[in-house]
C-alpha cells in the first residue's frame, strides 16, 4: 500500500471515529427565531412607589395575575392581594434592610444579565426542537429572600436570583437551614441546568411510574438526559452539579457501584429510603465510599439512558420521555459497566 492510500485509510478511521464521538443531541436549532420571554420581575418590584404602592401592586397584579399569585402566596409567603394588610406586609418585604442589601449583590453577580438570558433563550431553542409543539413558558426572574431556587407552574418559570451569589456569599453561610453540599451549586453557572432539570419535572412527572429503585433510578436519568438535550455543549458536571473529583469518581467506579446495586438485590426495592438513598441530594450517597457524591443513581440513571438512546437512535427524545417501561429500557441499553 503506498503512503498515499495508508493516508487516506488513516483519514478514514478517524473521521469515523469522530462520527461515532460527535454528540447526537447537537442539533442545529438556527432556524429556530422564536425567543423565551424573560420577565425581569425583580425590577418591577423594586420600582413600586411607597405613595403609590395600592396602584403599583395592583397594575403589577394585573399584568402578570398567574406568576403574581405564585410569588405572594408559594414564594415569599404573604397572602394574597385581598387580604386586609397585604399592601403592608408587600411594601415591608421591598424595603427590607436584608432585601435591598441582597437586591445590590444581585445587581453586581448579575450585572451582565444578558449573557443568562441568552443561555436561557438558547437552552429553550433545544427544548422547541425536540417538543415543537408545545408551548414555551414565560420566565419570571425576581428576589426571594433565600426561597426556593426554581419555581415552576403551569406555562411559568420563576428564578430566584439570589439563590445564585455564589457559594462565598456571606449571607449562604448564615442561613442555617441550608446545608454546605448545597452552597457549593449556588452560583449563576449553575442557574441554567437548574431550570432545565425544574421544567423537566414539570414537563414529565405524570409520566413517573416508577415503584422500585430501578424504576427511580431511571426515570431520573431520562430527566438527565432531557437536561442534556436542553444543555448540549454543557459539561456534565455543571448539569449534575458534582465536581471534577466526584465526576471522576462515579466513571472510576461505576462497574462498581451498578455491582453493589445488583449484588444486594437493591434494584427491585420499593423501601422508601433505599430510594431516597440513591436518588437524592446530600453530601454522599449512603452505602457508597464517603468520597462519593450525592445522588449516585441519577448518576448511573443517566448512564443507562444514554447507552439506550445510543443503541437506539431511531427513537425521539419525546418518545423517550413518554416511555416508562423501565424494564425495557434498562434490557434494551445492554447496560453493563466493566
Amino acid at each position: 500500500m503506498s503512503l498515499l492510500n495508508r493516508l487516506v485509510f488513516a483519514l478514514f478511521f478517524v473521521s469515523i471515529f469522530f462520527a461515532c464521538k460527535k454528540n447526537p443531541l447537537k442539533v442545529n436549532v438556527s432556524d429556530i427565531k422564536t425567543d423565551i420571554k424573560i420577565v425581569r420581575f425583580d425590577d418591577k418590584l423594586f420600582s413600586i412607589e411607597p405613595r403609590e404602592a395600592l396602584k403599583d401592586i395592583s397594575e403589577l397584579s394585573n399584568a402578570h395575575p398567574d406568576f403574581f399569585n405564585l410569588f405572594t402566596h408559594r414564594i415569599i409567603r404573604i397572602g394574597g392581594i385581598g387580604d386586609d394588610e397585604f399592601a403592608d406586609l408587600f411594601m415591608q418585604f421591598v424595603n427590607d434592610t436584608m432585601i435591598l442589601n441582597v437586591k445590590n449583590l444581585v445587581e453586581n453577580e448579575f450585572s451582565d444579565f444578558q449573557n443568562t438570558e441568552k443561555q436561557i433563550n438558547k437552552a429553550f431553542k433545544y427544548f422547541q426542537y425536540h417538543f415543537p409543539e408545545k408551548e414555551l413558558p414565560t420566565v419570571y426572574v425576581y428576589i426571594s429572600g433565600f426561597n426556593q431556587s426554581v419555581v415552576t407552574a403551569e406555562n411559568i418559570i420563576g428564578i430566584s436570583l439570589d439563590k445564585y451569589l455564589g457559594k462565598d456569599c456571606s449571607y449562604y453561610q448564615q442561613l442555617s437551614t441550608t446545608p454546605q453540599y448545597k452552597i457549593q451549586n449556588m452560583h449563576k453557572a449553575k442557574l441554567v441546568s437548574d431550570v432545565a432539570y425544574a421544567w423537566g419535572i414539570t414537563e414529565f412527572e405524570e409520566t413517573n411510574q416508577a415503584t422500585n429503585l430501578m424504576g427511580n433510578i431511571i426515570h431520573h436519568g431520562k430527566l438527565m438526559y432531557f437536561v442534556d438535550a436542553m444543555l448540549p455543549t454543557t459539561p456534565d458536571s455543571l448539569k449534575i452539579g458534582y465536581s471534577t473529583s466526584q465526576v471522576e469518581f462515579c466513571k472510576n467506579n461505576e462497574a462498581k457501584m451498578w455491582g453493589y446495586l445488583v449484588e444486594k438485590k437493591m434494584l427491585f426495592s420499593t423501601n422508601r429510603m433505599d430510594i431516597i438513598r440513591y436518588i437524592n441530594d446530600g453530601p454522599t450517597t449512603s452505602g457508597f465510599p464517603a468520597e462519593s457524591p450525592a445522588r449516585a443513581g441519577v448518576w448511573i440513571g443517566r448512564q443507562i439512558v444514554r447507552q439506550y438512546m445510543q443503541k437506539h437512535p431511531e427513537i425521539t427524545l419525546a418518545e423517550l420521555m413518554q416511555n416508562s417501561d423501565y424494564q425495557q429500557i434498562l434490557n434494551d441499553s445492554e447496560y453493563f459497566p466493566e
